[in-house]
């Protein structure tokens, strides 16, 4: 039987959101389990695939990334190998991003792109079908491709007009990650909610955290350009992080200068010095919104929680949040009730 390509594309969806599901769950004490909930999907993928007998190049090419995930994800658990599956799963944003062009025309594409909570909503769905405009709105890369350092991936959502400010979210990912597949973290939520997206990539192989800081630089070079051509709300600033880059937040967004408004660190790394060496005004007021799973196993929960209370004696006005199913991993399904909180909703 010959699977066509207009059968292979929700098959391809389903696969994604199989990968999507490992990232999230992905804990080193549970590799075994997630490998037999993993595995039963991926061979129907892997079916589907072989059987497919023409597709676009692009639909072949999320396809074959998808595939690729797959099997290096099979290869990992057998191993028991944590670096191997963290590195498996850097092919799913490459994947959506041989897709993403074709949400215009694709309506199954389109959905996936929104966030799962207004996906049955008929006006979200027709607002987001809108086409890119050149240099304008979509995605584009500024010295970002994969092996590149120090360059920035950006999404301006396809309903920017310049007659109000927009809320700006920085992503920074993690330790050896890269900003073009971290963009992919946030992008469902910038395109559903409206906020413009930047995906930085540290100038080294991960943030500045000892030594000479040359990200906080870049990182305003970076703002300095996008807040030259799009409409940016000052008050509405987030840098946000997993891992190495939010304990970045910490290094950078609590100097006197720094232009963000906001700060969510997630998973992430804490010393009270860090406070105690803030300035203090900057720390007075501050919004912190603060995310750790309680399974983390980098970086144990009781620093979280230590963070908390520290930044809260020093002024700052933190929120809180702990998973307890989470382990070392992004949790994505906070990415909205951030971007609420950055609104200011309640």
């Amino acid at each position: 039987m010959t699977t066509q390509p207009e059968q292979l594309l929700p098959s391809l969806l389903n696969a994604l959101d199989i990968l999507e599901f490992a990232a999230r769950n992905l804990d080193p004490s549970m590799l075994g389990a997630l490998a037999e909930a993993i595995e039963p999907r991926a061979e129907k993928f892997r079916e589907a695939h072989a059987r497919a007998s023409s597709a676009p190049n692009w639909l072949k090419l999320a396809g074959g990334e998808t595939l690729t995930a797959f099997d290096a994800l099979k290869s990992s658990f057998a191993q028991n190998d944590v670096r191997g599956t963290y590195k498996a799963l850097r092919h799913a944003p490459r994947a959506q991003e041989a897709l993403y062009p074709h949400a215009v025309g694709e309506p199954l594409i389109n959905r996936f792109f929104i966030d799962h909570a207004l996906r049955g909503d008929a006006q979200v769905i027709e607002r987001c079908a809108q086409s890119s405009r050149d240099g304008e709105t979509g995605i584009m890369h500024v010295d970002n491709d994969y092996g590149m350092r120090g360059g920035y991936s950006l999404y301006v959502p396809e309903t920017y007009t310049s007659g109000r400010k927009w809320p700006l979210v920085v992503a920074l990912h993690g330790g050896s990650g890269h900003g073009r597949g971290f963009l992919w973290s946030w992008l469902r939520d910038a395109r559903t909610y409206g906020a413009i997206l930047i995906a930085p990539t540290s100038t080294g192989p991960t943030w500045a955290l000892m030594g000479e800081d040359t990200d906080t630089p870049n990182i305003n070079h970076i703002l300095d350009h996008v807040q030259s051509r799009w409409s940016i709300d000052p008050g509405r600033m987030l840098m946000t992080g997993m891992s190495d880059g939010g304990t970045f937040c910490y290094v950078s967004g609590l100097e006197a200068s720094s232009r963000f408004s906001h700060l969510g660190p997630v998973s992430s790394a804490f010393h009270p010095m860090l406070a105690s060496m803030a300035d203090g005004e900057r720390l007075r007021g501050l919004p912190v919104y603060m995310v750790h799973g309680a399974l983390d196993w980098m970086f144990p929960v009781e620093v979280a929680r230590q963070a908390e209370q520290v930044l809260g004696m020093a002024g700052a006005h933190v929120t809180y949040s702990e998973i307890d199913d989470l382990s070392h991993t992004y949790p994505r399904e906070v990415n909205a009730p951030m971007l609420a909180w950055l609104r200011g909703a309640s």
